[in-house]
């Protein structure tokens, strides 16, 4: 368990302890004993269902970076998938929160410290190396990327790993229904789930959180979208005007405040939205709305308990399958083809690979000896001194150029799916409220209509856009 902080942090935690469903704020890390200074870390568990660790291969990374450093001592809380995202927030708001915190908790860009200066300085756990971010593959984290700097244009976080995900399915019950692997079409996917149920198998797992939703969502409009991407595409990287390989969060902003991007009226968002529902309508876990959210897996204790045929996992989620007794293996998502649906112009699905799977950042009220050791313990799970025994362990893909992959991932990279990520992303949009929720719900069950689920969509990608115009000080007259 983390150690208590000082009093001032613990009175704030008393103040919030009514809001945070757990008292992670208040336990840590900020006092050293003697020369000592003790971390904490703090985010959800992507691995295992381990309330306490995040598994045998981070604890040793980090008894090897305490050895390296025996001045450091690093201490890790695991946060409950569906609470992470609130909860960091929160603390992040209030000034309460441990040292390295997990990225995707919604801040303003001053609640955490920007790493630009680091970043060009030498990271000290990589022989010969000038500059940190040179470590790293420039195509998912470096100035080429968009998606890698906050709305104020600096790098805030560090990737320990890439991320991509794809459907892990269970061949012996694919064999057992007579079904071919891979399903290459959504059609095909649908044509499977009745052989499947047939069975005696769940087709698809999925659960109450927003991954199985968002993923799905993602990569549906990223296929029937694609075709407007030179349209929208009006900024570069760096926020000027220009182009990048994938449509910027700034250039989606101007394309939904500008009104070229309406999801009342542009015909793919109700379609995408149709497809998804059939899927789970035919295919999804019975009573999927009641049944708590997973990390790596989703709805991942039916699919590693054999119930169900199919689930969606990141590349981490492999390890959680060594202990089965039947035979598995990966596929990508299925494309949407014009068989599928007529709004579809043929565009592959694709994900790629992302940095921002084990990614974190730094608190900005994190100061001296615990943001010294904080950035050091940084610099040591991104080098590949520090995490390539833990990528080999946990299924991990190397956000380096001098990684190597967790063995075992073949199945989630290559093809389309692996090397080409969509070009038109960040559409499951929702205000900072709303962060971390699972949005399409009512539409999925059938409680809210075609047209309230456009409303209120245009209304989160509105009110999201205009937080985000607003963070970055976006000064065009489109963005006020």
């Amino acid at each position: 368990m983390a150690r208590p902080h000082r009093a001032a942090r613990a009175l704030s935690c008393i103040a919030l302890a009514g809001l945070l469903s757990l008292t992670a704020a208040c336990n840590g890390s900020g006092a050293g004993s003697g020369d000592q200074v003790t971390i904490t870390i703090a985010g959800p568990n992507q691995w295992n269902s381990d309330p306490k660790s995040f598994g045998p291969a981070w604890e040793d990374l980090v008894k090897r970076f305490e050895e390296k450093e025996p001045g450091i001592k690093v201490e890790t809380t695991v946060l409950p998938i569906p609470d992470f995202v609130q909860t960091l927030s929160t603390q992040l708001t209030a000034g309460t929160a441990p040292e390295l915190v997990f990225n995707q908790a919604p801040h303003q860009p001053d609640q955490v410290v920007a790493l630009d200066d680091y970043l060009t300085k030498p990271n000290p756990y990589v022989p010969g190396n000038q500059h940190w971010i040179d470590i790293f593959n420039p195509d998912q984290f470096g100035p080429k990327s968009g998606k890698v700097r906050n709305a104020a244009g600096h790098y805030e976080w560090v990737p320990f790993n890439l991320v991509t995900i794809g459907l892990y399915y269970n061949v012996d019950a694919f064999a057992k229904a007579g079904v071919q692997a891979p399903l290459k079409t959504y059609g095909d996917f649908l044509t499977a789930c009745p052989k499947l149920k047939a069975a005696g198998y769940a087709p698809l797992a999925m659960d109450n959180g927003w991954l199985g939703q968002g993923w799905t969502y993602n990569v549906v409009m990223g296929m029937l979208m694609d075709k407007y991407y030179a349209k929208w595409n009006q900024f570069d990287a760096d926020g000027k005007p220009g182009k990048a390989a994938q449509l910027t969060a700034k250039s989606v902003a101007h394309a939904i405040l500008t009104g070229e991007l309406d999801p009342t009226s542009t015909p793919e968002v109700a379609e995408g939205l149709r497809l998804i529902k059939k899927m789970f309508d035919a295919c999804a876990t019975p009573n999927w709305s009641g049944i708590a959210g997973g990390a790596s897996f989703v709805g991942g204790n039916d699919f590693v308990g054999g119930k169900a045929a199919i689930a969606w996992g990141t590349n981490f989620a492999d390890s959680s399958l060594d202990e089965v007794t039947w035979k598995h293996s990966t596929m990508p998502f299925p494309t949407i083809t014009s068989a599928d649906t007529s709004v579809s112009d043929g565009t592959p699905a694709r994900f790629g690979a992302e940095a921002g799977g084990t990614s974190y950042m730094i608190p900005s009220t994190t100061k001296g000896k615990q943001l010294d050791a904080a950035v050091k313990f940084l610099q040591f799970a991104s080098s590949t001194e520090g995490g390539q025994a833990w990528l080999d362990k946990s299924g991990g893909i190397p956000a380096t150029r001098d990684g190597k992959a967790a063995p075992g991932l073949q199945g989630l990279m290559s093809g389309e799916w692996f090397n080409h990520p969509p070009r038109v992303m960040g559409l499951d949009l929702r205000p900072k409220a709303l962060a971390g929720k699972p949005v399409y719900d009512g539409y999925l069950l059938g409680t809210k209509s075609e047209s309230e689920t456009m409303q209120k969509l245009k209304e989160d990608w509105t009110a999201a856009v205009k937080e985000q115009a607003k963070d970055a000080g976006w000064t065009e007259a489109w963005a006020k």
